[in-house]
């Protein structure tokens, strides 16, 4: 091999290196950034005339008299002119703007996870200002575009990054979504009633519960090709019709008093099963439940003899009872959602139609939900009533599980009378 042949495949070499490290632009992506710059210039030229202006105020009103002026102009000088303070937070580094013990404490996480798999993107953000990127998606309602301005990515970038993102957390899934065993599951276990009194016999005993079962769903966009059924339909009897169940995301949860979950399932909205596979689990490993605990949950799971599910007929005053002392447990699920909710805004609609996309996404605000815990940072959420998404009827049944219901049920109203 010669001299020339030498450096070309030298240049080659370096060429692919190039290619696999820095991907071209996309022409999507090259005329976003175009637009982008184009903005920033006549947003610049903008914000000089306004500065040249001695009373602002009678600037607005100038160009609200001009009916050829564009709307994006006079936002942007009306904006200006009210809060000159926001032209210094848009300079101000994103990490100054947001709690920074978050951000570093999940890349620390991230670094001392065995994953070595390097993020995603075209732009070499630092792991700190991924997680950032990352978290602001999660916990705000904002377009990409202004994500894209924010960090000065273009929005296929930063599609990405949060992706690649979600896979390294998702990774993380094992170690701290986990089930308690030993010491720490009997830590774990609160009073199934503030009535309850000691008791001799362990197999009489009210149990102590480990804790919450239940579910929610987050909405998603419709994947392509569901619809078009209904193409042809009008669109006003569309949206009277019931919502595709696939527009939607199951997550089934259990979690303990403090609102931590335990236990993560996310499944299509077309799949109605409640709580079956956690069910044939229990059974098959009976160590996982501590001795004299149970699990509580809504009607439409099956009930066992460690899964309590309320009674739905014979609303005499035992069954009445035991139903609110179980809903008492079951607020403690609902408040855990509802703060999931309001701390990751994302989950209040997911604009994503690739199911295994969404489900990344939701399994992420799960995981990190516990790291917040893990860090102290409680936000509290308003609880809604989520309609329609309990099974109106009682879930599968078996014996042990009936006996053991009336029996703590016996129990509770025993324990009440003698009060």
């Amino acid at each position: 091999m010669d001299v020339a042949e030498c450096v070309l495949s030298a240049g080659r070499a370096v060429l692919d290196m190039v290619e696999r490290e820095w991907q071209p632009l996309s022409a999507g992506e090259l005329e976003q950034r175009l637009d982008q710059s184009v903005e920033e210039i006549l947003e610049a030229d903008l914000l000089a005339k306004l500065k040249s202006q001695p009373p602002p105020t009678l600037y607005v009103q100038l160009l609200q008299s001009q009916p050829n002026v564009a709307p994006q102009v006079l936002h942007i000088a009306t904006t200006t002119c009210s809060h000159p303070e926001e032209e210094t937070a848009e300079s101000q580094d994103p990490l100054e703007t947001v709690d920074s013990a978050a951000v570093k404490y999940i890349t620390d996480l991230l670094q001392s996870s065995k994953s070595r798999t390097r993020m995603a993107g075209r732009a070499r953000l630092s792991l700190s200002h991924t997680v950032l990127l990352s978290l602001t998606l999660l916990s705000e309602r904002v377009s990409y575009r202004s994500v894209s301005r924010r960090f000065h990515l273009e929005k296929g970038n930063i599609h990405r990054i949060f992706f690649s993102f979600c896979e390294r957390i998702n990774m993380l899934e094992e170690r701290l979504i986990r089930w308690p065993v030993g010491g720490e599951a009997l830590e774990a276990l609160f009073p199934f009633s503030s009535t309850e009194r000691g008791q001799e016999d362990e197999e009489q005993s009210i149990p102590q519960v480990l804790g919450v079962l239940g579910h929610t769903r987050i909405p998603i966009r419709l994947p392509i090709g569901k619809h078009d059924v209904e193409s042809t339909v009008p669109e006003v009897k569309r949206m009277k019709r019931e919502a595709h169940p696939d527009s939607w995301l199951n997550l089934e949860l259990l979690c303990n008093r403090r609102g931590r979950f335990l236990h993560c399932r996310i499944s299509k909205g077309s799949d109605m099963d409640r709580g079956s596979a956690l069910r044939d689990k229990l059974k098959q490993h009976p160590e996982l439940m501590p001795r004299g605990s149970c699990l509580v949950a809504r009607a439409g799971y099956p009930l066992t003899a460690h899964i309590l599910t309320p009674y739905i007929a014979s609303h005499g005053p035992r069954e009445q009872l035991f139903n609110k002392t179980l809903e008492e447990h079951l607020l403690i699920l609902d408040q855990a959602v509802a703060n999931l909710r309001v701390r990751f805004q994302r989950l209040r609609y997911l604009d994503i139609g690739n199911y295994d996309r969404a489900r990344a996404v939701v399994l992420t605000a799960c995981v990190l939900h516990n790291v917040f815990l893990d860090m102290g940072q409680v936000v509290q959420g308003e609880v809604e009533t989520e309609e329609a998404i309990t099974q109106e009827g009682e879930g599968e049944v078996d014996d042990e599980g009936v006996r053991r219901r009336d029996a703590i049920s016996d129990l509770l109203f025993k324990n009440c009378g003698s009060t």
